[in-house]
């Protein structure tokens, strides 16, 4: 069976997101959704909110699950006999920062490849970030995330 691990923060997870998530399942026999703190992000939602929402917006995709992780992504991913670890780009903007982290992956364990996807059409200009915006804003994000995501984003933002 091969595992390929998609880590990031995901706060929150986005269609974009469950996009590649489910395109790495074409691939792959199983993905692990690995949600990495990151407090110098300062995240809306706590790792245990984060982990929650994914879980439920992934529900219906089988071999695929997530799980919170706290140490080297390479020893994660050896942990979990992981193959591979999936990476999005949006954008050419992207690419120096994947490509950076993907060269310290490989120097670190050669054993384990980085697979680059690019998200779907629909879904090139989204980041969580940018749903937050919205969101914070009282704008209209159905569409960009999985409803739990949305109600959950209503519900921080109080309206």
């Amino acid at each position: 069976m091969k595992t390929a691990i998609y880590p990031g923060t995901f706060d929150p997870i986005t269609n974009g997101h469950i996009d590649l998530i489910q395109r790495t399942l074409k691939i792959f026999d199983e993905v692990i959704i690995a949600v990495a703190p990151s407090p110098r992000k300062q995240p809306l939602f706590t790792l245990q909110e984060m982990l929650r929402l994914i879980k439920q917006s992934i529900a219906g995709l089988k071999g695929a699950k997530a799980e919170v992780f706290n140490s080297l992504l390479v020893d994660y991913v050896r942990s979990k006999k992981g193959v591979a670890i999936v990476r999005g780009l949006r954008a050419v903007s992207d690419f120096e920062y994947e490509l950076q982290m993907a060269l310290m992956n490989r120097r670190l364990d050669m054993n384990i490849e980085t697979v680059f996807m690019m998200p779907s059409e629909e879904y090139t200009f989204l980041t969580s970030t940018m749903v937050k915006e919205v969101a914070f804003f009282r704008g209209v994000v159905t569409g960009l995330v999985p409803a739990v995501v949305e109600k959950a984003l209503k519900k921080k933002f109080k309206y």
